[in-house]
């Protein structure tokens, strides 16, 4: 027996595209979204895509050895999946940088089978011994 599930759902957001700050109520019924209360296109797309696929960016920072510095700030290269960020954040928790590091620099590739990558957000210089 195949057993569908209706996808009704009904979230209200303010859209953080631009500093307007609509407040936006966002419908969904089956695989079709209603959006409601946007002033530009821009708080449409968000709010679908909030309610249907909610993504984000990661940030944290990782130890950093020889370098000027302890630890190192990153970012996910693409806003990631966001059921998918607490498995990011435990592949991060065992990342380890060696200096010297410069900001782009790739320090953990396809994070949590996302295909996205995390990558330096500032350089750390190796420390002269």
């Amino acid at each position: 027996m195949t057993q569908t599930m209706e996808r009704n759902e009904t979230k209200e957001m303010i859209c953080i595209v631009c500093p307007v700050g609509c407040r936006l109520r966002a419908e969904r019924t089956g695989d079709a979204v209603r959006v409601a209360g946007n002033t530009c296109p821009k708080g449409e797309r968000y709010a679908a895509e909030e309610l249907t696929n909610p993504t984000r960016t990661v940030t944290t920072s990782i130890p950093v050895a020889g370098g000027h510095m302890a630890l190192l700030s990153v970012k996910t290269k693409q806003p990631v999946p966001k059921a998918k960020i607490p498995q990011v954040l435990r592949e991060l928790s065992r990342a380890r940088a060696g200096a010297p590091v410069a900001v782009g620099d790739v320090v953990l590739h396809d994070a949590a089978g996302t295909g996205v990558d995390v990558v330096a957000t500032r350089s750390v210089r190796k420390t002269a011994k």
